[in-house]
């Protein structure tokens, strides 16, 4: 407690703030807007994780494990929005090293016999009991903070774009070593998201359209040869070009997909009310919560996700583009681009547009990892939307 600064008797509560060196800038319309899509977001997220998973969990033994669980990992990742949303993003240059050496440490424990935690087939987590987390989520957002700021740091002086070897020399080596790791996981998903945050940044910071178009052309031709050569992930594109030819197999997923979907028509069959989550939709709770939404909450639900998503979207690229260019404009620019793009990419998943491969929809789908990394990238987006203290973003102080 302070003093009596009012001469009330009484003493008033000091409000915490980050010392001025390291506070984020006044509040801006922006910074507003993407609080407002976060949380709506993230309340929808919590209400659906509770409808999506009440069946499995009840079979389980307890009906609320789910939801319970998940409301944990939004109360943890809220505090890293709010951190992330009041520090000068400059910060942010500083932690991407030591993020970096975090995750690939990490990365490299996860494939360790003993150390690594296996689940439906992959090792992908870290942790016991109720405390597990996925390295390759904290991955996704020290790779956008670590290419960014080498590229700050190598910046021509007299402002001029940088050269492609300047662009490509730390991306892709890095990106290599990240995608290598991930996919003996394996996660094929992981890494077309990673591969789309590297192309992100090397777009937004001049790399020629058709260098990108050739770099997308090669990763494409990669993740088909990834599924060529992996049986099961052959098996999930022959299933996505004709699901009806194995309907009871690897169409399965899909054909429920669909139905739910289907069955939700215009208004949706009512919350709690879906179906689909009875044993038939795989996964109702995460990768495919979006068929429950639309199930449930109709095609006016579903159609009010991609709008929230839509403004996530136009409030980013404001962002982006308002901020001077530089580490900050890179990395509004990538967020907006990830989680938007992460987003499509479920979305087309469930509805049939693109191959099942298990990305699930930001701040909805049940993932502790994923809900952190995200509401903390989001918290950062908030920061560089605010109004900056200094003109450039060099070091961390005036």
């Amino acid at each position: 407690m302070s003093h009596d600064l009012a001469g009330t008797g009484r003493p008033t509560a000091r409000r915490f703030r980050f010392p001025p060196g390291l506070r984020a800038g006044a509040w801006s319309s922006d910074a507003t807007g993407i609080t407002v899509v976060t949380v709506l977001l993230v309340m929808l997220g919590l209400l659906m994780s509770f409808s999506a998973s009440f069946v499995d969990a009840a079979e389980a033994g307890n009906p609320f494990g789910v939801f319970v669980r998940q409301a944990i990992w939004v109360s943890i990742g809220l505090v890293g929005f709010v951190l992330a949303a009041n520090l000068d993003p400059r910060v942010w240059r500083r932690l991407g090293w030591p993020l970096m050496a975090m995750s690939l440490a990490m990365l490299v424990l996860v494939l360790i016999d003993g150390i690594g935690l296996q689940r439906y087939g992959s090792t992908r987590w870290l942790g016991a009991g109720p405390l597990v987390f996925q390295p390759s989520e904290l991955a996704k957002l020290a790779t956008l903070l670590w290419i960014a700021d080498v590229l700050e740091r190598k910046r021509p002086k007299d402002g001029s774009l940088h050269s492609t070897d300047h662009l490509l020399l730390p991306a892709l080596p890095v990106f290599a070593v990240l995608a290598f790791l991930v996919l003996r996981q394996p996660d094929l998903g992981t890494t077309i998201l990673l591969g789309l945050i590297v192309g992100a940044i090397l777009w937004v910071e001049g790399l020629r359209t058709r260098l990108v178009a050739g770099l997308v052309g090669v990763g494409l031709a990669a993740v088909v040869v990834l599924a060529v050569v992996a049986p099961y992930r052959l098996a999930r594109v022959t299933s996505w070009l004709d699901p009806t030819a194995d309907p009871l197999g690897g169409g399965f997923q899909l054909i429920q997909s669909r139905y739910a979907l289907g069955s939700g028509g215009i208004f949706g069959v009512g919350l709690g009310s879906s179906r689909g989550k009875w044993n038939f939709l795989p996964n109702p709770e995460t990768d495919f919560i979006f068929a429950i939404i639309g199930e449930e909450l109709g095609m006016i639900g579903a159609a009010a996700v991609l709008a929230l998503f839509g403004a996530m979207l136009y409030f980013g690229l404001r962002v982006a583009y308002a901020a001077p260019h530089g580490f900050r404009r890179t990395v509004a620019f990538t967020i907006t681009a990830w989680l938007v793009g992460q987003a499509l990419v479920n979305v087309g998943a469930v509805v049939g547009l693109l191959p099942i491969t298990g990305v699930t929809l930001p701040l909805v789908s049940v993932g502790g990892s994923s809900l952190v990394s995200t509401l903390v990238a989001l918290g950062i987006l908030v920061a560089i939307a605010r109004q900056p203290q200094t003109t450039n973003d060099q070091g961390i102080t005036r």
